[in-house]
């Protein structure tokens, strides 16, 4: 339920339920006085009334008694009026709000109520008393505006040395074949993880042991006559038949949505470890599921797929349907991302775009990767000046050498879009099997920067035309969720950290983390105070603070890595040796700025 302090100040209309807890009662109204006076009804008697006078609208018809989110100042909450008090149910009159309230004076008041329910939060022990004397109320109110706004508010990225190698690093085992996704709960207890042999593990993060598995189903004979595709050979299938390739968890973390090649999306209890439901046939893809991601703070869903199509779902347990499907890409849809806002963004891998869906709007903005090339030079307005100009430019590099520049860097040109990641409601990265983590923002249809050959080269032996250097794609990306840290991932043993600038504008490396395999999937989330103390693994990373008697001026961060020796999609690169294992990563990183 959306916090009082930002709820419209425009009420919303609702009846008022029976007292005995039964359906609301049509034409029975109760007036209302403002806010400082107290609450009276009368009752009708030959069309005359008793005790007060009757209240009407200026056009003379009546309406149902608004109500805002929030009483009064000294009131209690809607349970506790007591309606029934000098009421006889029968005919009523209608009433309203005090109308000499104006709308300023309403958002004070909703105000000074968003400010007693910050005091009583931190009087019932949601900070220790310590805390409660450093802080300020007001920065508590800022820190819930910025993160309302969408915006990059959190420049913490200097707080934290990457330089150093981590202290506490948990890697888990228990996947026959490649990880390709590994998700954790915003609470930082517990992981899921998923495999190409078509199992998913459940770890406890505090322990960093399994507590269960989600098997790979094997249909029956009967099953299997009933027809390959059709939606009723999936009705009795609780689980997946195939690769699962995409994990996402809910923001409270009580749903898992999985899916994979086998077409189906699935939903899953996680405090049961329970099948729920799945979504096939019709109210599925025809294709590969590729990826999952929720709107964060909802159970809205959506799925990205090889049918080249994005899939909206509703998962509230009330309804647990199908909403719309989203057109536009030309091939696959490879990388899928949301946050907060009802929009996300989508990569169409040979398509080379980046797509900004609006799901309200129905609309989408196009944003096309790939680099520049001198055909979409012409296309965009013609040739640059260096292209068409003299042989020697101001700077005095002659053409010759220029061109020979150029021809190195055509061999570099992104041909797919891989991945894709939200800094924030109107920026995000996107990267590609050229190598480059591109900076995009709404506003803009080119990237504002391009980080080129992030992960180096690869180097393959040709016995015909000797050694043969390929940019590593970059395989996976992640961001810290409205902050200045990003991470990406390939195949050349390390997850880069990046930075950032305060304008947001370019991005710099700042660390490595250790990370031998291929990097299938990221996750960077926020630890809560206590979580870092209370695992056995980051014991050496919660003395830290304990023995010095002081705090993080932060919040600890994790990141999470899938890891595997093959790539996600398909079996053309295998890396072996140096320490590559099929399983997840789990590094937990303390910021060094105590306070």
């Amino acid at each position: 339920m959306p916090d009082s302090f930002f709820a419209s100040s425009k009420p919303r209309k609702r009846k008022r339920a029976d007292s005995t807890g039964g359906p609301p009662t049509h034409g029975k109204k109760f007036a209302r006085k403002g806010p400082n006076t107290s609450r009276d009804t009368t009752k009708k008697h030959g069309g005359k009334l008793n005790g007060v006078q009757k209240t009407s609208k200026s056009h003379g018809r009546t309406a149902d008694e608004e109500l805002s989110d929030q009483t009064d100042e000294g009131e209690g909450g809607i349970d506790d009026m007591d309606l029934r008090a000098d009421v006889d149910l029968d005919d009523h009159v209608s009433g309203e709000e005090d109308e000499d309230e104006t709308p300023a004076e309403k958002r004070l008041r909703l105000a000074k109520l968003h400010l007693e329910n910050v005091k009583m939060g931190l009087a019932e022990g949601e900070f220790d008393a310590a805390q409660i004397d450093k802080e300020l109320i007001s920065a508590r109110l800022k820190q819930d505006v910025m993160e309302h706004s969408g915006k990059v508010h959190l420049f913490i990225a200097d707080s934290f040395d990457f330089t150093q190698p981590p202290i506490a690093v948990l890697r888990t085992r228990g996947h026959r074949f490649s990880v390709t996704s590994a998700v954790a709960s915003e609470s930082g207890k517990f992981m899921f993880t998923a495999g190409k042999e078509g199992s998913i593990i459940k770890w406890d993060l505090s322990t960093g042991k399994k507590v269960s598995t989600f098997y790979k189903v094997r249909p029956t004979a009967d099953v299997k006559g009933k027809g390959k595709g059709k939606a009723s050979s999936d009705t009795d299938i609780k689980g997946h038949t195939d690769e699962v390739l995409s994990l996402a968890l809910s923001g409270d973390g009580k749903l898992l949505a999985s899916a994979g090649k086998d077409r189906r999306l699935g939903v899953w209890d996680t405090e049961k470890a329970e099948w729920i439901k799945g979504f096939s046939g019709h109210l599925g893809h025809k294709d590969t599921i590729s990826n999952l991601a929720f709107r964060k703070g909802t159970n809205q869903l959506y799925s990205g797929s090889f049918d080249r199509t994005v899939k909206v779902y509703d998962l509230t347990p009330s309804v647990m349907g199908y909403v719309e499907t989203l057109f536009g890409h030309q091939d696959h849809v490879l990388g899928l991302d949301a946050l907060r806002g009802e929009t996300c963004v989508t990569v169409g891998g040979r398509d080379k775009t980046a797509r900004y869906w609006k799901i309200v709007d129905e609309s989408q903005l196009v944003f096309r990767g790939g680099g520049r090339s001198r055909v979409r030079e012409v296309l965009e307005g013609g040739l640059r000046g260096d292209d068409e100009g003299d042989d020697e430019d101001d700077d005095g590099v002659d053409q010759v050498s220029r061109s020979k520049g150029k021809e190195r860097e055509k061999k570099f040109v992104e041909g797919s879009l891989e991945c894709v990641a939200m800094i924030d409601e109107t920026t995000f990265i996107s990267g590609g099997d050229s190598g480059s983590i591109c900076l995009w923002t709404t506003l803009k249809k080119k990237p504002v920067f391009t980080q080129a050959i992030a992960h180096g080269f690869h180097e393959t032996q040709s016995s015909t035309e000797g050694l043969i250097r390929t940019p590593r794609w970059v395989t996976a990306l992640a961001s810290l969720r409205y902050s200045d840290i990003i991470a990406s991932g390939s195949w050349d043993g390390d997850v880069r950290l990046w930075k950032l600038d305060a304008k947001l504008k370019s991005f710099s490396l700042v660390g490595t983390i250790p990370a031998p395999g291929v990097v299938n999937s990221l996750q960077l989330i926020t630890l809560p105070r206590g979580t870092m103390e209370a695992a056995s693994w980051t014991g050496a990373v919660a003395v830290d603070g304990k023995q010095s008697g002081r705090r993080p001026k932060v919040d600890p961060i994790m990141l999470i890595a899938g890891m595997g020796q093959e790539l996600r999609f398909g079996r053309w690169l295998s890396v072996k040796g140096d320490g590559a294992v099929n399983g997840a990563l789990v590094v937990a990183l303390s910021p060094r700025t105590l306070i």
